[in-house]
């Protein structure tokens, strides 16, 4: 799984017989059907054309892509949320993160050995108590991002709500980016033994790539420093 991962990461449009085949390449002899149900267990799916695309999970509904020729140019004018999988010694774990998409600020996570909701409404309910409310919130088409429990946290503070399409990973690019970051310059060095250090060590990396690690496209800032400096702008514009 670790290394199925690690292949996903750098060729996501690969389905489970090319993965196979680059398992084979890496010494890893296995057949494309346990690497179909690895990757069903990791919440892993190739981005490629799927049937069905407009079939939300039952009883859920799902909404349209608003951030199409959208202009974000202040922080918490758009948030986005995306899932991961991160391979542990012993296992394997998943991530939950919110980022504003204007800043990329990791305005909060949470780390769980299942694919449940509540782990992504801790998440969510976290970000609006300490960071404010967004206009418009943008996920994939999860399952955990479909539920009613999450969207009507949204709702509820009458955040708009997008959605990408399926199997379309450039629709929340910064999220994909981030998740790059954490596993190559921290997961993947650091082989956590379990979810107590993967906690730990996770929560130093979002800390430094908060408020250290500096981003070119920013001019060397910082994402938090570009999502403070974004804030007190807006405080000190006059009400239209």
């Amino acid at each position: 799984m670790r290394v199925i991962d690690e292949v996903f990461m750098e060729l996501p449009f690969y389905g489970r017989r090319k993965i196979a085949e680059a398992l084979r390449e890496r010494g890893l002899i296995v057949n494309h059907k346990r690497v179909g149900r690895l990757m069903k267990q990791m919440g892993l799916e190739a981005l490629a054309p799927k049937k069905n695309l407009s079939r939300p999970a039952p009883g859920h509904v799902k909404y349209p892509y608003l951030l199409k020729g959208v202009e974000v140019t202040r922080a918490n004018q758009v948030w986005a949320a995306d899932i991961t999988y991160i391979p542990l010694a012993g296992g394997f774990a998943y991530v939950v993160a919110i980022i504003d998409w204007f800043s990329r600020t990791v305005l909060a996570w949470r780390l769980s050995n299942t694919l449940d909701t509540s782990f992504c409404t801790e998440a969510l309910e976290e970000a609006l108590e300490t960071w404010g409310v967004p206009e418009i919130f943008n996920t994939d088409q999860g399952v955990q991002f479909t539920s009613s429990e999450f969207t009507d946290i949204l709702k509820r503070r009458e955040i708009k709500i997008s959605m990408d399409g399926r199997g379309r990973c450039m629709d929340n690019i910064f999220v994909e980016r981030l998740w790059r970051s954490l596993k190559y310059e921290n997961v993947y060095l650091m082989a956590y033994e379990g979810p107590r250090d993967a906690r730990q060590g996770i929560a130093a990396y979002f800390e430094f790539f908060n408020c250290k690690r500096f981003h070119q496209s920013f001019d060397y800032k910082t994402p938090m420093a570009v999502y403070k400096a974004s804030l007190a702008e807006q405080r000190m514009r006059p009400a239209a």
